[in-house]
């Protein structure tokens, strides 16, 4: 497992990342369960859902304080739909709010569609820094099977364009297709690397409950490869990565380098403070010394309608127990290759010589020792199972 730079320590003003949840999107896709939308245009509440978002970061600036903003990310949906001038007010007032850290990341979501692509050059003026680029596959037939509305040259033709205009780029792929092998899925793989990307994040294929996917697998209409062809496809990932110089960070996130990793996923996987706003949106407020568990409004209607009567676009505010807020630690902390500092999970009652520990560092599938415990390259594709060993 490749070795990175611990977190960073404690300071005076914390850090603190902001989720911005833009729902609208051109096409659901039938492996998705998000809380998207269809954007069908000529709708006013897209314009007024962005002032909702504006004034909702206002609001959470007032709950906050002053803590030092390491990222800003614009999620989805797809943001790229959004209009750039918003995107840039958006960026502006997070920027004014909070202390800026001496480099912010300022990423975006994008599908590789020409329609999109028109936008680019006023996201990059706008101020975004990291394009993440939904590719999903370069093949046309597991495009289409995907419902993705781009094609595979559409995709190449945005990923280059990407390349020019933004520092950095990532790409989203999916593997574990039916019928695919490994063989095919390391080709597919070494193309996509042509696209000379900073950070790689393939997804192995998952079917969530209500989508789509979900339906055809209770019809018998999609068979998904089964667990020992999975873990051969996770395994391929992981050796062409590596052998193309990208370090295995989380379990699904590989960077070109430390100064590639995704500083605002990081903030999730490190337990950071990070406000969320937009339909739907979590986050994760500190506030004089305690953990608050926020959830937005899901709806469009409703959150602008939240906002608007309240002043924030909350549906909830959930006090987390430091039992909650160890669990976190634990689920989102092994994850990475950093992991998790004993501190974090001591509410747990886990240390460095603790049997549930030792049993599962004998099994080779996780290391302990004085800076934390972390899942070793052989623990990661199994992290439900340890993790369901450590919470009791």
């Amino acid at each position: 497992m490749t070795e990175v730079a611990p977190p960073p320590g404690p300071s005076s003003r914390p850090s603190l990342g902001v989720y911005i949840h833009w729902p609208y999107c051109a096409r659901i896709c039938p492996y998705c369960d998000f809380n998207v939308y269809r954007h069908r245009g000529g709708d006013a509440e897209p314009a007024g859902l962005a002032d909702a978002i504006a004034a909702d970061l206002v609001a959470h600036r007032a709950v906050t304080g002053d803590q030092t903003l390491v990222s800003i990310f614009f999620g989805g949906g797809t943001p790229s739909l959004m209009d750039p001038a918003d995107v840039a007010r958006l960026i502006d007032l997070c920027l004014s709010l909070w202390t800026p850290a001496a480099r912010v990341e300022i990423s975006l979501e994008a599908n590789p569609t020409d329609a999109e692509a028109q936008h680019f050059s006023a996201l990059a003026s706008a101020g975004v820094t990291r394009l993440s680029l939904g590719v999903q596959s370069l093949d046309d037939a597991a495009l289409k099977w995907l419902g993705r509305n781009h094609g595979a040259e559409e995709a190449v033709r945005a990923a280059r364009l990407a390349r020019r205009l933004f520092p950095q780029l990532s790409v989203d792929l999916i593997y574990a297709l039916p019928d695919q092998t490994p063989d095919q899925w390391a080709a597919a793989l070494e193309t996509a690397l042509d696209l000379a990307p900073d950070h790689v994040s393939p997804y192995q294929l998952t079917i969530e409950p209500g989508t789509a996917f979900d339906r055809a697998v209770r019809r018998g209409t999609l068979i998904p490869p089964d667990d020992g062809r999975g873990a051969d496809l996770y395994d391929a990932t992981q050796r062409i990565l590596s052998v193309h110089g990208f370090m295995a960070y989380e379990v699904s996130n590989h960077a070109r380098g430390p100064e590639a990793m995704a500083r605002h996923n990081l903030v999730y996987w490190r337990g950071e403070a990070y406000v969320g706003v937009g339909p739907g949106a979590h986050g994760r407020l500190r506030v004089n010394g305690s953990w608050l568990a926020t959830e937005a409004a899901r709806t469009p209607r409703a959150y602008v309608q939240a906002v608007t009567q309240t002043g924030i676009g909350h549906a909830s505010a959930t006090p987390l127990t430091p039992l909650d807020r160890a669990e976190e630690r634990l689920l989102m902390g092994l994850r990475i290759a950093e992991g998790v500092r004993w501190d974090e999970v001591a509410a747990l009652g886990l240390a460095p010589g603790s049997e549930r520990i030792a049993g599962l560092a004998n099994g080779g599938w996780v290391t302990a020792d004085a800076a934390g415990l972390r899942a070793t390259a052989l623990g990661r594709p199994l992290l439900d199972g340890i993790v369901r060993t450590l919470i009791v």
